[in-house]
């Protein structure tokens, strides 16, 4: 390997004394078990992957570069112009990821469009290879395509068979086509937030949106807010409690976004992840029939704390896929860059920098595909991967600024997007507070038995 592979302050691969070269000279035992040659992370990181996932992760990843990439920064940038070319070419890249599969990916060909291979291992874990990819690239058109699979899960979480065949086929089949047809999922309200995340705060919640018996079905009023993809989708899973009930009795209800009533009152103007509507949703005496109830009556509960489970894990990718772009941006800057003479790259603190947000990502990332790699993701896990994928994230691309100093601001640069990105992500899903005290919720009976020992010690 030729000397222009060194950078200063390291000796080059060829030195007898790189451990590279000292290798090559160790018996043949040895060498199978310590020598390795010189492979791009990306790829060491998805060669560790089952074939099939491997082979998603790099059709996901081109994807994202010819797709996305063109796009990111336009649509971001012009954020609010609802019906001008920023928004068509958001439009455009929704369309191109339907016609390839993006949006149908939740179930195996020929229902859907994911090799069947794929699912012997679980959907949270493809998912949580779908957002790193497109966090990547862009936050905003990442949860433009991915918050239609989270209105979808309820659906698939119910079993039941009759609706996926009347409502969530035909959607898929059209996504397919090119002709749109998003799902959305709805539990955030004007006075509840985490509150609808957690079951403590659900116990005292007065709920807002409400649903009451009607000859046939139910009628629903009330508000939803920042419901990602709400302003497009055309079909809405809308979480209402039974009337004059509290959250125990929340049900799920399938909302098509054309029924009378039901209406978009406005899309926010967000700090980051701008390609994404966040949709206040009014809902006034909305008719919703029997058959478009989600699982049972009073399963809501069930179905949005389940649904978290799984969404929380994709929400951690997409935290390793923002740290991964600011640790880009940071090599592509410091290994361009001059300062005194010299390339940044070549000044010890910043490989320092450089160092810690490589292995801040690939300890995250591994957590990540440790916790999704499970068939039934644990309520700890995924609350804990969510958290410190999440705050790593944003501990990695204010080091990236750090790193790239007045440059960092500038929208071109990607780290300043990425950090706006990756706010989000510390929110959503429940906050990172909340996640906390899910862990703590999951590991209740552990905990308390420890009380109740350290009780009895203190007692004899």
């Amino acid at each position: 390997m030729p000397d222009r592979f060194r950078i200063d302050g390291h000796l080059a691969p060829t030195s007898p004394l790189s451990p590279r070269a000292a290798f090559e000279r160790l018996p043949w035992l040895a060498r199978t078990q310590v020598k390795y040659e010189p492979a791009d992370l990306w790829e060491a990181d998805t060669a560790q992957l089952p074939p099939i996932l491997a082979d998603l992760r790099r059709s996901l990843r081109a994807f994202a570069r010819d797709e996305v990439a063109p796009a990111a920064l336009m649509v971001d940038a012009a954020e609010g112009d609802e019906h001008g070319s920023s928004a068509d070419r958001a439009r455009s890249v929704l369309e191109r990821a339907a016609r390839a599969g993006l949006l149908s990916d939740m179930l195996p060909r020929p229902i859907g469009s994911a090799s069947p291979a794929s699912f012997r291992y679980p959907l949270h874990l493809t998912a949580a290879l779908k957002t790193e990819e497109l966090a990547a690239v862009d936050g905003g058109l990442m949860l433009l395509i991915c918050a239609h699979s989270l209105g979808i899960v309820p659906v698939l979480l119910s079993g039941d068979v009759g609706l996926i065949r009347r409502r969530l086929l035909p959607a898929l089949r059209a996504n397919r086509a090119g002709d749109l047809h998003v799902f959305a999922f709805a539990i955030t309200e004007p006075q509840a937030g985490s509150d609808v995340e957690e079951g403590h705060g659900a116990s005292r919640l007065d709920p807002g949106t409400v649903a009451r018996r009607s000859p046939g079905g139910w009628r629903i009023t009330g508000r939803k807010v920042f419901i990602s993809g709400g302003d497009i989708a055309a079909s809405v899973v809308v979480f209402a409690a039974l009337e004059g009930e509290g959250l125990a009795s929340w049900t799920a209800f399938l909302v098509p976004s054309d029924a009378p009533g039901f209406r978009v009152v406005r899309t926010e103007h967000k700090m980051g992840m701008r390609a994404s509507g966040a949709a206040e949703l009014e809902l006034d005496d909305v008719f919703v029939p029997d058959d478009q109830v989600v699982g049972g009556v009073r399963d809501g509960w069930a179905l949005n704390r389940a649904t978290l489970n799984i969404s929380r894990l994709p929400v951690a990718a997409m935290g390793v896929g923002f740290a991964r772009a600011a640790t880009d941006a940071a090599i592509d800057f410091a290994c361009s860059f001059r300062l005194g003479g010299k390339l940044l790259i070549s000044y010890q603190d910043v490989q320092l920098s450089i160092a810690d947000m490589l292995a801040s990502t690939q300890a995250a990332r591994a957590m990540v595909w440790t916790a999704a790699g499970r068939r039934q993701p644990l309520q700890r896990e995924a609350s804990a991967a969510k958290v410190l994928c999440t705050d790593t994230a944003i501990a990695v691309c204010a080091r990236a600024m750090d790193l790239l100093g007045n440059h960092a601001v500038l929208h071109g640069e990607r780290v300043e997007k990425a950090y706006r990105d990756a706010r989000l992500t510390q929110i959503f899903e429940g906050t990172n507070q909340i996640n906390r005290l899910a862990m703590v919720e999951d590991a209740q009976e552990q905990l308390a038995a420890a009380m109740a020992r350290l009780a009895d010690t203190r007692r004899t």
